[in-house]
C-alpha cells in the first residue's frame, strides 16, 4: 500500500483501497484505513475555496453516452517558465476524458479541427456546453457548428459552475497530476497528459460511477444505455437529497 500510495500520493485511502482490491488484497476498507493512518499516507489537503451559501439544483441531463460534452482550458508551465494550455473535452455521462489537447496556442480553427476529429471517432454529441472563450466565439467555430448541426451551448459569463462536470475534471487534474509533475518541453508534456489520461479513463476509480473506470463500465454492461440510466438516476436522486437537506436547514 505504501509502494501505491506513493505512486498515486493525491489518492485517499478510498480509492487506494479499490486498486488493492483489483490486484487481490483481501482486506477490509477498516483495515486499509487503519493501516493508512499508521503509515502517515494521509495526503495534505488543499486550501478550500468559498462555497456558495443556500441550496444548489443538480444538473439534468440526458443519460446516455454522447448524450452531452464539455470542454474547457487549463493552464500550467514548463521548467523553464513558458506557459501551455490544455484543451480538455469530458464526457458528461461517462466521465471519460475523451480528449486533453496540450499547445502553447489553441486557435479557434484548431479547436474546429479536434472537434471534427473526435465526431469522425466517436459521434456527434446531442450538445456541446462551453465557456464564452474567445476560441468557442471565433467565425471558425460558429461556421464549424452549421455543417455538422452541434448545438452548442454556452454558459453565463462568470458562472462556470454551469460547466461543472469538465471544472470538476480540471480540478483533479490539476490536483492529482499537473501540481505533481514538472514539463521539461512540450513533447514530453504530451507524452505525460497521454499517460495521465489513459490511465484516468482505465484505471482511475469513478466515485460518480461506483467507484469504477470509465473503461471498465463499458465492458462490465452490454447494454450502456442501461447503465447510463442508472447511474444518472443515483446522481439526480443524490442532487435532490442535498437539496432536501438545505431546505430542512434552513
Amino acid at each position: 500500500m505504501r509502494d501505491l500510495a506513493n505512486e498515486r500520493r493525491r489518492f485517499g485511502y478510498r480509492r487506494l483501497f479499490v486498486l488493492l482490491r483489483r490486484e487481490g488484497e483481501p482486506a477490509g476498507i477498516n483495515r486499509i484505513y487503519r493501516l493508512y493512518i499508521e503509515e502517515g499516507l494521509t495526503k495534505r489537503k488543499r486550501k478550500a475555496r468559498r462555497k456558495a451559501i443556500g441550496t444548489r439544483a443538480p444538473i439534468l441531463i440526458e443519460a446516455r453516452a454522447n448524450a452531452r460534452w464539455s470542454l474547457d482550458f487549463v493552464q500550467d508551465q514548463f521548467a523553464c517558465g513558458r506557459r501551455f494550455r490544455v484543451l480538455n473535452v469530458v464526457d458528461d455521462v461517462t466521465r471519460e476524458c475523451l480528449a486533453a489537447i496540450a499547445d502553447t496556442s489553441i486557435s479557434g480553427r484548431r479547436v474546429a479541427r479536434e472537434w471534427a476529429a473526435r465526431i469522425k471517432r466517436r459521434s456527434k454529441p446531442g450538445i456541446i456546453v462551453s465557456d464564452n472563450g474567445t476560441e468557442r466565439t471565433s467565425n471558425a467555430i460558429l461556421k464549424w457548428c452549421v455543417s455538422p448541426a452541434v448545438e452548442w451551448h454556452s454558459i453565463a459569463s462568470g458562472k462556470p459552475m454551469q460547466n461543472g462536470f469538465v471544472e470538476s475534471f480540471n480540478g483533479r487534474m490539476r490536483d492529482e497530476f499537473l501540481n505533481e509533475t514538472l514539463f521539461r518541453n512540450l513533447t514530453h508534456a504530451r507524452d505525460l497528459i497521454a499517460a495521465w489520461v489513459t490511465d484516468y479513463n482505465t484505471a482511475r476509480p469513478h466515485s460518480a460511477l461506483p467507484q469504477r473506470s470509465t473503461k471498465r463500465i463499458g465492458r462490465v454492461s452490454k447494454d450502456r444505455r442501461g447503465l447510463a440510466l442508472k447511474i444518472g438516476y443515483f446522481r439526480v436522486q443524490s442532487g435532490i437529497r442535498r437539496v432536501r437537506q438545505g431546505v430542512n436547514a434552513v
